[in-house]
């Protein structure tokens, strides 16, 4: 999964510091990444290219081959003409398609930590500016002492099986530009547990009761701020699909003959599609 760097080596303490010679600059528009024109691989600025000054947020870095690679977030809208006729922005889908591992694993997790930078700048509670904490990363109010920590939203991945036909429920997303297979999936709600989540999408989605809930394996997906959290159960009962269509425009039983996914190495989603399509579940 993406999260898995062959290459590298993870590390997200807080350090507070500024950047040098050789160290990663992050610039972030939403959800897209200045990242080198034309390159079949993903190359982010470093700190002796940039021209301008301005304040630069420590993210982490990544130990690669024994050397530490620092990666930084700088501020968008002070990116240099200079720097702009080699880099340009790109959206985040090109980290689940371009390499290295570990720059498209910085790339998606500096982009979900600069929007929330981005949101991220005003007490809830009094309305004043946040300041950076030095220890830790959060924000906190100078005023009323109130913190704030990323946004981290926990959602279930299921794979829904029915034992007696060796067959998966694969669903296709509606109204989305991913038009592949997948799981069915959704968030936990305030008070619920992730069993009673995983209850309750494949009710909500398919119409259908399920068993034999068991716990499989979690991702931090960046790309939505989300911790997936996968799940496999079983079928209980009648397996006729009652399609929510606002969410869902594709459900169907698939024998693991029948299924067309092939490995990307990027998802949780994939990953458990696979083990089932390889007799692994």
């Amino acid at each position: 999964m993406i999260q898995d760097l062959k290459s590298g080596i993870y590390h997200n303490e807080y350090r507070e510091q500024g950047p040098v010679a050789g160290d990663y600059i992050i610039f972030a528009k939403g959800r897209s990444m200045l990242v080198k024109k034309e390159s079949e691989t993903i190359v982010f600025p470093r700190f002796e290219e940039i021209a301008s000054e301005m304040v630069y947020i420590y993210l982490f870095e990544i130990v690669i081959n024994g050397k530490i690679q620092k990666f930084f977030l700088g501020e968008a809208d002070m990116v240099s003409d200079g720097l702009r006729n080699d880099y340009d922005y790109g959206q985040q889908n090109m980290f689940r398609t371009k390499g290295p591992d570990y720059m498209a694993f910085a790339g998606i997790t500096a982009c979900q930590l600069a929007n929330w930078y981005a949101s991220t700048k005003y007490c809830c509670c009094c309305g004043t500016a946040l300041v950076h904490d030095t220890k830790e990363r959060m924000m906190r109010c100078p005023i009323c002492d109130a913190v704030y920590y990323p946004k981290i939203s926990p959602a279930v991945i299921v794979g829904v099986i029915d034992r007696q036909k060796e067959q998966i429920l694969m669903t296709k997303y509606a109204g989305r530009e991913y038009k592949k297979y997948a799981l069915i999936a959704g968030f936990t709600e305030i008070g619920e547990t992730a069993e009673d989540t995983v209850r309750r999408e494949v009710m909500e989605e398919v119409g259908i009761q399920v068993k034999n809930i068991r716990y499989y394996k979690s991702q931090p997906w960046s790309f939505t701020d989300t911790l997936l959290l996968g799940f496999y159960c079983d079928l209980d009962g009648d397996d006729t699909i009652l399609l929510d269509r606002e969410e869902l425009s594709t459900g169907e039983w698939l024998h693991r003959d029948e299924i067309p996914t092939v490995y990307d190495g990027i998802s949780l989603t994939n990953e458990m599609i696979m083990r089932f399509k390889n007799g692994e579940e």
